[in-house]
């Protein structure tokens, strides 16, 4: 893959709680001069965001149930319909992960359907990522959330917050949702942090990465295509 397709692959995130107006207007201008799919921002953010790519081919997209999925269902709904309304035009959201482990599989699968509905609502292309933390999880959580994600309407599974102290993405885990998951999409974000990393999460199945050290990773690419 040469740098620019690998580029077409990243969301640029910044999801810090201590992420400053100046950070975020620099996440934007890496977005646009690296040629980044979107940034992924935190709901405060998105209208900034919004405003500042109007007319670049860069997409926003926040957050919903961040980080720990453990929302009431309508304020997930809320914040989904809030972000939307604010220029984003993919949700990336944290599932009921207590209720999953729980065995609760029809309150998981309702929820992202509650958010789907309300992302797709914005309008064609818009965009569900659920998110399921599979660090913290068993394979067989894994495979259930999978269900869940593709019964309540989401475009992708995603493996992680980068938040969570179980860890982030690994192979292994995007190979179970590439498996799982299909026919949605797979994105891997958490610990990513090399072209390696990276190279490995696409090889493994995914056709989103999220990280924040996009423009490192595209330097390094672009140095060993020499």
């Amino acid at each position: 893959m040469t740098p620019a397709q690998v580029a077409a692959m990243i969301d640029h995130a910044n999801l810090k709680p201590e992420a400053t107006a100046t950070a975020i207007d620099r996440l934007c201008e890496e977005a646009v001069e690296y040629g980044f799919v979107a940034v992924c921002v935190n709901p405060i953010w998105v209208a900034r965001c919004a405003r500042r790519l109007r007319g670049m081919p860069v997409r926003v997209a926040s957050v919903v149930g961040f980080p720990f999925g453990a929302h009431r269902t309508d304020t997930k709904v809320d914040e989904t319909r809030r972000a939307v309304d604010d220029g984003a035009c993919e949700i990336d959201m944290v599932i009921a992960i207590g209720a999953l482990i729980g065995g609760e599989s029809g309150l998981v699968r309702d929820d992202i359907a509650a958010v789907a509905e309300a992302a797709h609502a914005g309008g064609p292309g818009y965009l569900l990522k659920a998110i399921l933390e599979t660090a913290a999880l068993s394979d067989e959580s894994i495979v259930t959330a999978c269900r869940c994600s593709v019964e309540g309407g989401a475009d992708f599974a995603k493996t992680s917050t980068g938040f969570h102290p179980a860890g982030g993405a690994t192979v292994e885990h995007v190979r179970l949702l590439k498996h799982h998951a299909a026919p949605l999409q797979v994105k891997a974000s958490g610990g990513i942090r090399t072209a390696a990393d990276l190279l490995a999460m696409v090889e493994a199945g995914a056709t989103r990465i999220g990280c924040s050290g996009g423009p490192a990773i595209i330097d390094e690419l672009t140095r060993q295509a020499g």
